[in-house]
């Protein structure tokens, strides 16, 4: 009998235990560290990568000042994804991007091949991701009480996946509008007629481009960092943002093998 008692109690120490730890998990998963309490070199680094991306923006956003793109959206997308694409959009901008300077005749380009076109309707795509998600976190950090919209605290109980709603109706948003600056000019569409090609166009992509990125920043910000860090990066931090643009990368791969059937299909136009 005694022995059977402590059996019980045995148990029960365990189930505490288990108890225990998981509330230690999701208390984890729910922390936010601030760059101080983020590791020293954890944090150099993200600065460095979040700096390089800045400057690889600032070097487009004068080229395509000086040589202005065919597509005029255009002169806003390659800056804007060189934010997460660094040095590697440079070199694409370079190879498949750069138009002739400003004022002088370029001729008329030669058809690019598919895979180069499909490299620049997913760049277009991106282009709305990348400023969704800038203008959503930096709001809800100002505005925390926009969140209710996205469902915190009535259908979410982690502010995270509040955010991450209102990340893609941000982005559907601005790569719509994107989308119809490019689609409607080619196919010389009136406002009604441009939105719903725009609409049919990206509405694939985009959630293609956000399902990768929400994947990596769930990986890194539910699982690794509370792991290793025993908490997530806080919005304000550069680890944050230096862990969204190998998100943003991730999303990039993503919504590339989709864009490549909207053009095979002809719901995107050619870039």
């Amino acid at each position: 009998m005694p022995r059977w008692v402590d059996g019980i109690e045995e148990v029960t120490t365990i189930g505490i235990g288990t108890t225990t730890g998981a509330a230690t998990a999701v208390a984890a998963r729910a922390t936010e560290l601030s760059t101080a309490e983020l590791p020293t070199t954890l944090v150099a680094v993200s600065t460095a990568t979040l700096a390089l991306g800045v400057v690889c923006a600032v070097l487009l956003a004068v080229d395509v000042a000086r040589r202005p793109q065919p597509m005029g959206v255009m002169n806003v997308v390659w800056p804007v994804t060189a934010l997460f694409g660094s040095v590697l959009w440079v070199a694409a901008y370079l190879r498949w991007g750069r138009a002739s300077p400003r004022g002088a005749d370029g001729g008329d380009r030669p058809r690019r091949p598919t895979a180069v076109s499909v490299f620049l309707g997913t760049n277009h795509c991106g282009a709305g991701c990348t400023l969704g998600d800038l203008v959503v976190e930096w709001t809800v950090l100002a505005l925390p009480g926009l969140l209710v919209l996205g469902g915190y605290d009535w259908l979410f109980a982690d502010r995270i996946f509040g955010t991450w709603v209102l990340d893609y109706v941000a982005a559907f948003a601005i790569g719509v509008a994107f989308q119809f600056f490019a689609i409607a000019p080619m196919r010389g569409l009136g406002v009604r007629a441009g939105l719903r090609e725009a609409v049919k166009a990206d509405a694939l992509s985009i959630t293609a481009w956000q399902v990768g990125m929400y994947g990596t920043m769930a990986a890194v910000q539910l699982a690794v960092l509370p792991a290793v860090l025993g908490g997530r990066a806080a919005v304000s931090t550069p680890v944050f943002w230096a862990a969204m643009q190998v998100a943003m990368l991730v999303g990039f791969a993503t919504s590339y093998p989709v864009n490549w059937y909207l053009l095979r299909a002809g719901i995107k136009e050619r870039m």
